[in-house]
Formats: structure tokens, sequence, C-alpha cells
């Protein structure tokens, strides 16, 4: 049975999960959001049910190990058989500076290693196309196979018998084996030398990224893992960051909360920006601000969608794929999102928070300019405009339009931060007309937004419902968080949203029924507005509690089972891994007090 039990690799192209064996279950090609050439983790039907995967299978299989190599995204599997027998798998896709460039060719490398005895081995390669619809056609050379699908051709390179896997032969390892999957592309080198070249670089390229991340003293390596995945989740050639790398995994057993997470949501986007950038990876904010310069340049009276493709595609029309049953068989599985249709105002706020920081940060190759503030005005404009008007919300309802307190309050901080980048630009004229924006929102928003008789702030205007994202109001600087109505705020989200030491986004049904699982970001913001409010031990807690919910990988999804602690929703979730880098920023202790 399927679980979420993976580790991930990549090369800000393309990602693949790979699962406690060294099996490869999921990977779109060329792209994040491609055509997932392995797509056993939603299970083919029909002809192709056994297909959809890359194992390399133990024979008489006894159990496995599983690490990634220190500070890197190389991982390291050990199986071995009954006989004590035993291989090590190393995978990785390479990424390092070529000719003064970042080289991360559509490639994934697998290197085999006997460790003791005789061990047998079958080779299992099952890729398919078209979502799990077709098998390809296979050809043979003296030193690869070649996969012709209809979304183009794939080769392996290989120094092991390619006869062997192409008629899945268990044969002995008796010496090192490389293979590299990927484009169809003849090697300049020998693919045992190439493989070598490749995991050298790549693992150097990985040890420097990490070594000038800006970690806090505590939780180091449960950061630097989260900090990986995060940019494994970019498309650096765009700039796009996805949501995850999966699509339709459910929120819940049995139900149909399942959507497709391979594309840039605006809101998603800001909070891994700001994570990267607490940490000092600024390089994902400027590449962030490309893709945002391309997004903003196509827009209609800057009206922005809540999400967009990778490549900056505006319509992300939702359909279900008849070839795949889906995670565990629950369906459907879906390629697209509708959400792009969405009316979603805090949009404006979340591209305008995502770029503040290049206006202030001198470390940058491209820092902010008059010309962007511009830019930047037109949203905040729009955010003005649309700050008390109904929307779907973050939560994305799909039949239900309020004035979401959330979006609200985004939209104040779009004037706000527009305040600050004036006057860092000496745009004292702009800086008044932003701030007297942005001071008569947050009126109304405290107004309309507050209830007397919950003694909170509510999900909506004159509303009687909570939902976590207010538990954001200290985070975003609209409440100080010795303000007392925040305060009051967390303690009745705690009382109505925590189960156990997990929250739910909220309690009240929605269009698909109440919901069943905790969300792991409200979870973490949970975390954050304790130990805001003083409670930093609760806090402490609760953050070590989500930290060994974990996968063995160190890797969260979307949802979490309350009961069982099980995961669920898309993987690895970015807003997951956000909230356990905030969070653990926020809780750790300093160097200076730790040394």
């Amino acid at each position: 049975m399927s679980d979420l039990n993976l580790a991930v690799i990549g090369n800000c192209s393309f990602a693949a999960l790979i699962d406690a064996r060294a099996k490869i279950v999921w990977a779109c090609l060329p792209r994040l959001d491609g055509d997932p050439v392995f797509c056993s983790l939603l299970e083919p039907k029909g002809v192709n049910a056994d297909r959809g995967f890359f194992e390399i299978e133990l024979l008489d299989f006894s159990h496995s190990e599983q690490r990634y190599l220190h500070n890197s995204a190389i991982l390291v599997t050990r199986l071995y058989d009954r006989q004590g027998c035993g291989i090590e798998i190393t995978d990785f896709a390479p990424r390092f500076k070529q000719y003064d460039r970042m080289y991360r060719p559509l490639m994934m490398v697998r290197h085999i290693q006997p460790l003791s005895g005789n061990p047998r081995i079958r080779v299992k390669l099952r890729p398919t196309s078209a979502n799990g619809a077709h098998k390809p056609t296979i050809t043979r050379g003296s030193n690869h196979i070649r996969f012709l699908t209809e979304e183009g051709a794939l080769r392996l390179t290989t120094d092991a018998p390619p006869s062997y896997i192409a008629e899945e032969v268990a044969f002995v390892v008796e010496q090192p084996i490389t293979m590299a999957f990927g484009d169809d592309e003849s090697l300049r080198a020998s693919v045992a030398q190439t493989g070598r070249s490749f995991y050298e670089n790549t693992r150097e390229y990985w040890r420097e990224w990490t070594r000038y991340l800006s970690i806090p003293f505590e939780w180091q390596a449960e950061v630097i893992r989260a900090a990986i995945t995060l940019k494994l989740c970019s498309q650096e050639e765009t700039g796009a960051i996805v949501a995850a790398i999966t699509t339709s995994i459910p929120e819940a057993a049995g139900t149909e909360r399942n959507w497709d997470y391979r594309f840039c949501w605006l809101r998603d986007s800001y909070f891994v920006v700001n994570a990267l950038n607490r940490l000092g990876a600024t390089r994902t904010m400027e590449d962030y601000l490309y893709y945002m310069t391309n997004v903003i340049a196509g827009v209609p009276d800057g009206v922005l969608q809540p999400v967009y493709g990778i490549m900056t595609e505006a319509k992300l029309t939702e359909g279900t794929v008849d070839n795949l049953a889906g995670y565990r068989g629950m369906g459907p599985v879906r390629v697209g999102n509708q959400a792009y249709n969405q009316v979603q105002n805090d949009v404006y706020g979340s591209v305008i928070l995502a770029l503040t920081q290049i206006f202030f940060d001198r470390r940058l190759h491209r820092p902010g300019n008059q010309e962007l503030f511009e830019r930047l005005e037109e949203l905040g404009e729009k955010a003005v405009e649309v700050y008390d008007t109904p929307d779907a919300g973050l939560w994305e309802l799909r039949n239900t339009k309020k004035v979401h307190t959330f979006s609200s309050v985004m939209c104040w901080a779009a004037a706000d931060r527009l305040v600050k980048i004036a006057t860092q630009l000496g745009l004292e004229g702009r800086a008044a007309y932003w701030r007297e924006a942005a001071t008569r929102m947050h009126k109304k928003i405290s107004e309309r937004a507050w209830s007397d008789e919950l003694n909170s702030f509510v999900e909506s205007f004159n509303g009687n419902e909570l939902d976590a994202a207010l538990l954001l109001l200290h985070d975003l600087g609209f409440l100080q968080a010795d303000d007392p109505r925040f305060a009051s705020t967390v303690d009745a989200i705690g009382r109505t949203l925590r189960r156990g030491d997990v929250l739910f986004r909220y309690a009240q049904a929605d269009d698909f029924g109440h919901p069943e699982n905790a969300f792991n970001i409200c979870t973490f913001w949970y975390i954050e507005a304790l130990a805001a409010i003083g409670r930093t031990d609760e806090a402490r807690r609760i953050f070590e509690n989500m930290l060994a919910h974990r996968n063995p990988a160190g890797l969260l999804s979307e949802d979490l089972d309350p009961e069982s602690g099980e995961l669920w929703g898309n993987f690895p979730q970015t807003y997951s891994m956000v909230g356990l880098i905030s969070s653990a920023m926020r809780l750790s202790k300093s160097w200076e007090q730790a040394v």
C-alpha cells in the first residue's frame, strides 16, 4: 500500500519521489508540472496497472535503511536480503555550476554499489506517458535503452547489461553500476565517469549552498532539510515556486479533497520566499521577481489570479484523469486547478510582501528601484479597491464568498509595505499617500472583523466563526504581540480549532463537509503565535511534536491525522516546510545564549 514515507530528489528543473526501498514512484518530466513518467504513487489502471516506476529490486529482500547525504539532496538507500547480502543505491539529480551557469540537466543518476555477499537484483524500469495511459516503445543500443513515449524519447544509459534491464532478468551485482536516466542524449564520457563527476559536483553544490544559510542554533538539521526541500520546489528557469510536487493526494482518507498543487500560488510563494530570505537564501526571491515581472506584464488591468502555471500560464483548466486510480485508489486524479479563476484578494499583498526585501537588502544584484515600486503601486491600488469586497479567501472555498479578514489584512499589508518602500526610496509624497490608505483600511478592518461576543477577530466581516489565518495578524504587522486583542484571538482559536497538539484551519462545514484532518501550516502558525504572546514552553512542546510527525526523510505533507499521526495531502508541501523553518527561527535559543 502506498504511503508518504517518501524522499525527494531534484535539481530545480524536475523532482522525483523515492520510497524506502529506493523505488521511484513519482517524477514529472520535463518539469515539475509535466507528464508523470513515473506515476505508480497514483496507481495506474488497466494494461499499465503495474507500470509507472523505476525499481531496483533486491531479491529475497529483508530490510532497508535510508538517509540523505549530509546537507544535500543526494539520497542513499541500503537494501539487505535475508542472507546478509546488501547493496547501496545513491540517487540524485545533477545540479552544479558549469560554464558560468547552473547545469541542471533532465537526468537522474542511480549508482548501485555492492556492500556484502553476492546480492542479486532485478531492475524494473517501467515509465509511462499521457498520465499513465500509454506504454512506451523500447529500443536498445550497446549501452542504452531508449523509451519512445508520446511526449518524446527518454534514455537509460548504463554499464549494466542493457538486455538484463530490458528483460528484467535478475543478476548478481559484483561491481559498481551507474545508471543515468533522462533526455535522449548521448553522454560525452563513460557513464561511470559521468556519474562520478556529476555526483562530486552536485555534492559540492549542496554543501556550498547550505554553508551560507543563516540557520538557528537549535534544530539545524531539520531546518536545513526543510530549506533544501523548498529549493527543490522551485522551477529555476522561470522563477516559479510550486505548492507541492504531487497532484491529488487526498487531504484525508476517502475524501475528494484532492487537488493538483504543481502550480505557483502567489500566496504560497510569499511564504516560501519569506522563509528562505530569513535563512539568507535570497536567490529564490530574485528569481521569483523575474517570474512576477512576467506575470504582471501579462495581466489585464492589474487583476491578479491567485495561481499561475510554471511558465506563467493563466488558464489552468481542471479536469480528471481516467487512467490513474489515485492514491490508494482514492480518486479522482486531477490535472489543472480551477482556483485560477477564483477571486482571492490577498494576492496583491502576497506579491508586494514577497518583493519588499528587494528594496532593502544590499546583498542583491538587482535591488528594487522606482520603476519596480511604480509597478507595485498598481497592485497596491488594486488592494485598496478590493480589500472590503467578497472573495473565496485563502482556503479557496468554491461556493462561498465573504469579505474574508485574512484577505483584507493582506490588502492592508500591501499599503503598509508600500509606505516603507516609498520612504526607503525617499518618495515622501507617495509614502504619505499609502500611509493614509493603510490607516483607513486598518480602522475599518478592526471595526468590522472584531467580535465582542467572541472577544476575538473573526474570519469574515461581521462574522461569528474563526479560522487559523487569524494567527498571522501579529506576523503580518497588523497587531502588536502585546495587543490584548491578539492574545484573546489566539486563545479563542486554540479553544475552537485545536485537536490535541495540532490545529484545523477552520471548524465549520465547507463545500465538502467538515474538515477531517489538521492542516500542518496552521499548527506552525499557532506555535509562532503562542511564542509571540509569551507561551514559549507550550510552543516548544508542540513544535517538537510536529517534528516527530515528519516522515523518515524529514519531510511533511499538507495534512495530518490527529488520531493516527499519518500524513495526508500533497507532498512535500511547501507551506509545511515553511512553517517548520519559521517556527524554529522564532523558538531557537540564540547562538550567544547557547554557546
